[in-house]
């Protein structure tokens, strides 16, 4: 597999020769690379053997576990803003396709990309020409340690991509035609990244053997990659190597497979509330039988990657070597070792009760798995099996074929045999010789060399015989080998060689019998991950006390704590309560410094994101509304690298938001105008609340502009809340400190000169605490003013309240008449208890 090892690839002349006439053409590239003074991307043509453009031995090595190749393209004329994506993971032999209309920031572009985090993107040259550069920059600037190719626009061919489709999807997968025929551009991307992975990866995909999908985006919720990464969903911004994120707190998964899943779940939470139920039953189940659980548990850790294997199986080197041949032996006992999974995997949910768990049920009985063992089983030994240790592994793979299907495999496998008993005796004699205790060790790198144990000295003038060479020491654990060895080792490859060789005959006939039955696998690696998830989701249950959530049109979480906070303090944070309808759909949230603001609206964001998901919440209660987009803006830095200062920065987010949010959005707001002068802040904190007031979008706002506070006389969907603090007297110093309860309530905060209170904290001297003081109680008298609500505004307000939660009960409510009725005398008693002035 071609996986990011540059160096490789460059020695390999043939791998990248793009001279030959099918190939004429693939040989232009760009590198864009955004300088910090400049904004326009460089464009470098190089010499036609070149195929690629290579980055910087860094970025490589920080991209060698990226394993997706991505084609992009965009619509010209009347069609620009029209984006066709195709996507292939060098490890999972599976294409996804994409198309979908984006406006002039390309979020859905950017945001898709991040997903996939990319090895190599490649974009048609015409990309780079001058007037066509915008989304080539953005793309650019946003991936400055990927790799980018431009081919010639000519592949971009979308008749050439059905045809790659239709000759390359497996059978099971073919409704992706009725799907994609009239998306143009995504088929054009699939035909560019088709032509290019043949040529990189030097091998073809076998006829009928890939899983094409062709994946929209109105299935998923959007959250942009400034959002995934100011919420820590899959990286922690203090250490990316940290598992402090939403992802290392739901992670739990035992195969690779689960693991992807669950994170690009985790980018891309659903939007459907029947699928995201459907879901929560079976973690629901999965908790509520402990023999369901830990059965599904011991099943799924045997598992291997599914899909890398998949992956390898379905392509056709086109040379043979002998690292191709043992490749195929690895891969066939691996899928053999899988195959054997399946019935245990069948008896584990033999009695499960919810609808998707009793799907895959069905979809395991599929005759296929049955068929493709067999006829394993009739070529290779029924004890041939995945170990670990590669001498077992070697062992494995040498006698992985039965005996008397080719008399000159089994000579080989006696000649192998003899050499290996050859190595072991005469090391013996050797240990005899020298009275020694010596033993016969093996590593792929060296093959067999000797060990011993012993401390030097217990050796004859403290070192070894002359006859070792290649002499290491680790404490008192010495590896060597001799010039005898080193040829009997040359012996046993020779060997090995010709046992791969005629095995990887045989193997290659087999597969060419599987091939057709092998597209069960793909139906078995996605309930493997499916199951791998949802176990995790369950399991993370039993480590902490969740909820599981109910959809409405309603954000209600009752006594709710952040998931994340509670993994790195190992026990349990202050817990809050929120509340969002549509007619309060927008929260203030004031408090000092510290006092916890930050750090609730991160929780509210995050519970939403693990409900769309299908994972239970950390709450007692929760109710959520499913958002489609969920934006946020936090942060007060400045971006040397695009010239943007902490103000511009904050202009261009909340710019963002307010030209992509919609009704049905999520918009976490925390802190905004602070990079400027206070009265511009608060102007353009007003401006942005009122137009983002007009959305029916749940909005939460943390400030420390307490004049934005009484936005509520004017808006009565508006709520204020504020984080509670004490004051507590020290009589050891005779000084007041704060203590933070991180209890959120009702109302806005009575706190003033918070800042300054946290400045006497600091060390800053008595003397400017002073004057400061000072002059802000000046400035307070001068020009603070506090906006009174009349009782006309209270009156309309108390109205409007009423009028919310009536709609909201007639939608929602389950109660009997009796309740009901008292349900609404308490709403009538409520009302007029806020509007003194009602009849």
């Amino acid at each position: 597999s071609y996986l990011g090892d540059r160096s490789s690839c460059a020695e390999n002349g043939s791998m990248l020769n793009f001279t030959s006439s099918s190939a004429q053409g693939l040989n232009s590239t760009c590198i864009g690379k955004l300088p910090l003074s400049a904004s326009r991307s460089v464009c470098r043509s190089h010499t036609p053997h070149m195929g690629y453009s290579v980055t910087s031995s860094s970025a490589v090595s920080a991209h060698t576990t990226a394993s997706v190749i991505v084609a992009v393209v965009e619509g010209r004329g009347l069609a620009r803003g029209e984006v066709g994506m195709a996507s292939i993971d060098l490890k999972n032999p599976e294409v996804i396709l994409s198309q979908f209309a984006d406006n002039t920031t390309y979020a859905k572009v950017i945001t898709k990309l991040k997903i996939l985090t990319p090895l190599e993107i490649i974009m048609p040259n015409t990309a780079c020409d001058a007037g066509n550069t915008k989304l080539f920059g953005l793309i650019t600037e946003h991936f400055k340690n990927v790799t980018f190719t431009t081919v010639q626009r000519k592949y971009f061919n979308e008749t050439k991509g059905l045809e790659y489709i239709e000759q390359l999807c497996a059978s099971e997968f073919s409704t992706v035609f009725m799907e994609v025929q009239s998306k143009y551009y995504c088929l054009a991307a699939a035909a560019a990244l088709l032509k290019y992975v043949e040529f990189i990866q030097n091998s073809v995909y076998a006829p009928k053997s890939l899983k094409v999908h062709f994946q929209g985006s109105e299935k998923t919720a959007m959250i942009d990659s400034s959002s995934a990464q100011n919420l820590e969903l899959v990286t922690n911004n203090r250490d990316s190597r940290n598992g402090h994120t939403l992802f290392g707190v739901l992670n739990y998964t035992k195969t690779p497979g689960g693991s992807r899943r669950l994170r690009s779940n985790i980018l891309e939470p659903l939007v459907d509330a029947e699928t995201i139920n459907t879901r929560l039953d079976c973690v629901q189940e999965l908790l509520q039988d402990e023999e369901l659980f830990f059965g599904l548990q011991a099943v799924i850790s045997k598992f291997l990657d599914t899909e890398q294997l998949l992956s390898v199986l379905v392509q056709i080197p086109k040379q043979d070597t002998v690292k191709t041949a043992e490749s195929k032996i690895t891969n066939l006992i691996y899928l053999k070792h899988t195959l054997e999974l399946v019935e245990p995997l069948k008896a584990a949910l033999r009695n499960c009760n919810t609808p998707l768990l009793k799907a895959y049920y069905s979809s395991l009985e599929d005759k296929r798995f049955g068929i493709i063992l067999e006829k394993i089983t009739t070529v290779i030994n029924d004890d041939t099996r995945y170990t670990k240790g590669c001498l077992s592994m070697r062992t494995q793979k040498c006698y992985a074929v039965k005996p008397n299907i080719n008399e000159f495999l089994d000579i080989a496998r006696r000649t192998y045999t003899e050499i290996v008993d050859d190595i072991a005796g005469m090391i013996t004699q050797l240990a005899e010789k020298y009275n020694l205790p010596m033993k016969t060790s093996f590593s792929s790198a060296r093959g067999f060399f000797i060990q011993m144990n012993a401390d030097c000295s217990t050796l004859p003038s403290g070192q070894l015989p002359s006859e070792f060479t290649k002499i290491t020491k680790m404490k008192n654990t010495y590896s060597f080998t001799s010039a005898d060895l080193i040829k009997m080792n040359e012996r046993c490859q020779e060997s090995l060689r010709e046992i791969y060789h005629m095995t990887y005959l045989i193997v290659c006939k087999l597969l060419n019998e599987i091939y057709e039955h092998i597209h069960c696998l793909y139906k078995l690696s996605d309930i493997v991950s499916m199951l791998d998830m949802l176990l995790s989701f369950a399991h993370v249950c039993t480590v902490s006390d969740y909820v599981r959530p109910e959809f409405t049109d309603t954000l209600a979480i009752k006594q709710g704590w952040h998931p994340i906070l509670e993994k790195i303090a190992m026990e349990k944070p202050v817990s809050n309560n929120t509340y969002l309808t549509e007619g309060s759909n927008f929260l203030i949230t004031t408090g000092p410094n510290m006092s916890g603001k930050s750090t609730y609206l991160k929780q509210i964001a995050l519970c939403q994101i693990m409900a769309q998901i299908g994972s239970y919440v950390p709450a007692e209660y929760c109710s959520f509304r499913i958002a489609e987009q969920i934006f946020t803006r936090i942060g007060m830095d400045d971006d040397i690298e695009t010239n943007a200062s902490t103000f511009m920065k904050e202009m261009k987010e909340i710019t963002y938001i307010i030209q992509n949010a919609n009704d049905k959005s999520l918009i976490i707001i925390d802190e905004l105008g602070r990079g400027t002068s206070a009265e511009e802040g608060i102007g353009i904190c007003y401006a942005a609340c009122e137009y983002l007031l007009n959305l029916k979008a749940f909005t939460l706002f943390a400030t420390h502009f307490l004049e934005l506070c009484h936005i509520d006389a004017l808006y009565p969907n508006v709520e204020n809340y504020h984080f509670e603090v004490q004051h507590v007297r020290s009589s050891a110093i005779k000084k007041e400190k704060i203590a933070y309860t991180y209890m959120l309530s009702k109302g806005y905060t009575e706190e003033k000169n918070y800042g300054l209170k946290a400045a006497e904290v600091s060390s800053l001297p008595p003397s400017i605490i002073l004057d400061a003081k000072e002059i802000t109680n000046h400035i307070a008298k001068q020009i603070l003013h506090q906006q009174k609500s009349t009782p006309e505004m209270m009156k309309h307000r108390a109205v409007y309240h009423l009028a919310m939660r009536l709609v909201q009960t007639a939608r929602n409510s389950r109660l009997d008449s009796d309740s009901l009725r008292i349900y609404l005398k308490g709403l009538k008693k409520k009302y007029k208890a806020s509007c003194p002035a009602a009849e």
